[in-house]
């Protein structure tokens, strides 16, 4: 209601201060309720999925407890809101982009054309797909591992409109980008956790782990609200609605953390998605304030200078999603070494060196000048690209992180609920993890996502935004990690092939790579061409040059990556060996091949006696 009584007060005054057409009050109202309505639905089913994966005690098929089904139906329910919600907003935001009442737009015929120059319209179809996938999805199982994986599409149907707003929009909306994911999950995960406790309290042993879920999601999204408020309400600050709703936002979400009455806690919680949603529809103060270029609108930053090895190396860009997560990477594995250490286990060094190096370059490949001009340069994105999905995940997969975290962690032990240690086991052992890490899946998705991103309109899409280059940025590298976890891999999960097996698969992709890259150089048209056209780098001569040297980075470097990886191999295999002929030495000295010999002799007698 007071989301409605604010669309109603505003009339035009959030449309006119663009220069935009006011669509009438029917749509301008239909619109914010339609996106409150909507991220609170999204909201919920995610923070509902959270609560169930950690609370969940399910039996020895995976079936939910009872206590986990209640907030399962809350999700259940909800999803189908999420959906239909999502579905009407689509003509509603074409609408507003356009300035014209819906059902003006749907009766002449021009819904195509305005989704076609709406962002966020298109970003609504993109929710619409990720809740009909939930919704589906949840009406089907009521296993706790099919609740982990969900996750993924949940948390896609919840970014897709924050990505296509305010924050990727304008100057530094690399940044703002990258912080609008992390927030808006965050307060997802504790709207709906909120509201999954007042539903169903969790029993005793297990409301520290949601009080820690709680303190950890709110936390998060008071941060990077925080920096989300200083990138987009600045420089009007506190004079304009926008900021003064980001005000709103912060102590809402301060308030659902202090008040430890559950059920308004999760009041709190809805308040802060309220105020967040009726900012989303409306312009963010500093876009209004600063006049565009064009490396504003596609980098978000200036390039004036080209690249060299030593700005690839200092000008920084910290990606405040990847670069925060290769940290805490690298601090959790830390983490996990000391404790094996202190309780006295050992552990290689070796794997704990290979698995810094991997976060390291992961720092280094998403935050550094690599990441800076890979944005705008064909050819320095394919050297990330090579290093994010050959190289990268080489070192991680040696890292054996898996095994770490499951010597690491605690067991829950007889009559206690399931903690990480059993989450981690029931997803290595789940049937998609199963069916994605199989050496065939893996191959497929290794070498045939290389030619359907470049080689069809997907990068076209994908290099135009920020949120794009971190899809990339993550696609790339599991898909790496999934490959090269088949052939050289340390941790428990995948079926593995013989030795030999595994040698050839590793040079089965090399002709594909080879071609690819020779494809590439050999291409008269450019990848990417529209993008790279707008950016119109003054000191870059030649798009189709600089592409041709991305095809010869793509065929040339391929092999040191190869060389590591069989030399692993080779070590693994000369390992196993002497570990089988060990093995073999021991039976025979405890003289097991003479005793088996003895019971042969005793079969055959047997045998002969009874003929």
């Amino acid at each position: 209601m007071a989301i409605a009584v604010y669309a109603v007060a505003s009339g035009d005054r959030r449309f006119t201060a663009t220069g935009d057409s006011y669509p009438g009050t029917a749509t301008s109202v239909a619109g914010l309720i339609g996106y409150f309505t909507a991220t609170l639905a999204a909201a919920i089913c995610l923070g509902a999925l959270v609560f169930i994966v950690i609370t969940a005690e399910p039996d020895d098929r995976g079936v939910l407890d009872p206590l986990s089904f209640r907030v399962h139906l809350l999700a259940e329910r909800l999803a189908p809101v999420w959906l239909v919600t999502a579905l009407a907003m689509i003509p509603i935001q074409a609408a507003t982009a356009s300035g014209v009442p819906v059902t003006r737009l749907i009766t002449e015929g021009g819904l195509g054309t305005a989704l076609g120059a709406s962002e966020m319209g298109r970003g609504w179809i993109a929710a619409a797909v990720a809740a009909a996938v939930v919704t589906a999805s949840l009406r089907a199982t009521v296993r706790w591992s099919w609740h982990a994986v969900l996750l993924i599409p949940t948390f896609i149907g919840v970014i897709a409109l924050p990505v296509s707003g305010n924050a990727g929009q304008g100057p530094d909306h690399d940044y703002a980008t990258s912080a609008v994911i992390v927030f808006a999950a965050a307060l997802a995960v504790l709207t709906g956790v909120k509201v999954g406790a007042a539903l169903a309290p969790p029993k005793a042993e297990l409301r520290r782990r949601v009080l820690l879920t709680e303190l950890a999601a709110g936390t998060v999204a008071l941060v990077y609200g925080a920096l989300l408020w200083f990138l987009l309400a600045m420089p009007s600050g506190l004079t304009s609605d926008y900021g003064r709703f980001g005000v709103l936002a912060a102590a809402a979400l301060l308030a659902s953390l202090l008040i430890k009455h559950r059920p308004a806690g999760a009041v709190a919680a809805i308040l802060a998605v309220a105020a967040v949603s009726t900012m989303a529809m409306q312009t963010a103060p500093r876009l209004l304030a600063h006049e565009f270029t064009a490396w504003d609108v596609f980098l978000g930053y200036q390039l004036t200078e080209p690249p060299t090895a030593l700005r690839l190396l200092t000008a920084w860009r910290f990606d405040v999603l990847l670069g925060v997560a290769a940290v805490v990477l690298a601090l959790g594995y830390v983490i996990g070494y000391v404790r094996l250490r202190r309780r006295g286990d050992a552990w290689p060094p070796g794997r704990m060196v290979a698995w810094l190096l991997g976060c390291a370059a992961l720092l280094l490949a998403t935050s550094s000048g690599v990441r800076a001009y890979g944005s705008a340069m064909f050819s320095v994105h394919m050297g990330e690209h090579m290093a994010l999905n050959m190289f990268i995940p080489v070192f991680l997969v040696l890292g054996a992180p898996i095994t770490l975290a499951l010597r690491a962690l605690p067991v829950a032990g007889a009559g206690r609920p399931p903690g990480p240690r059993e989450w981690l086991l029931w997803l290595v052992h789940s049937p998609v993890s199963r069916f994605l890490s199989h050496p065939a899946t893996a191959f497929v998705l290794f070498v045939g996502s290389l030619y359907a991103v470049y080689f069809t309109p997907i990068f076209d899409t994908l290099v135009r935004y920020h949120w794009g280059h971190e899809f990339m940025t993550l696609h790339f590298l599991i898909t790496g990690y999934l490959f090269f976890w088949g052939i050289i891999g340390i941790d428990p999960g995948p079926k593995r092939l013989p030795f030999i097996g595994r040698l050839g698969l590793l040079f089965a992709v090399m002709p594909f790579h080879a071609f690819f890259g020779i494809a590439t150089m050999t291409m008269t048209s450019v990848l990417g061409g529209t993008f790279y056209r707008y950016l119109h780098l003054p000191w870059l001569a030649s798009l189709n040059d600089d592409q041709h040297l991305g095809g010869a980075i793509a065929w040339g470097s391929s092999e040191l990556p190869v060389i590591v990886v069989v030399i692993a191999l080779v070590v693994q295999w000369a390992r196993q060996d002497r570990r089988t002929a060990t093995r073999t030495d021991r039976h025979a000295d405890a003289h097991y091949d003479d005793d088996l010999d003895a019971y042969n002799a005793m079969l055959r007698e047997l045998a002969k006696n009874r003929r």
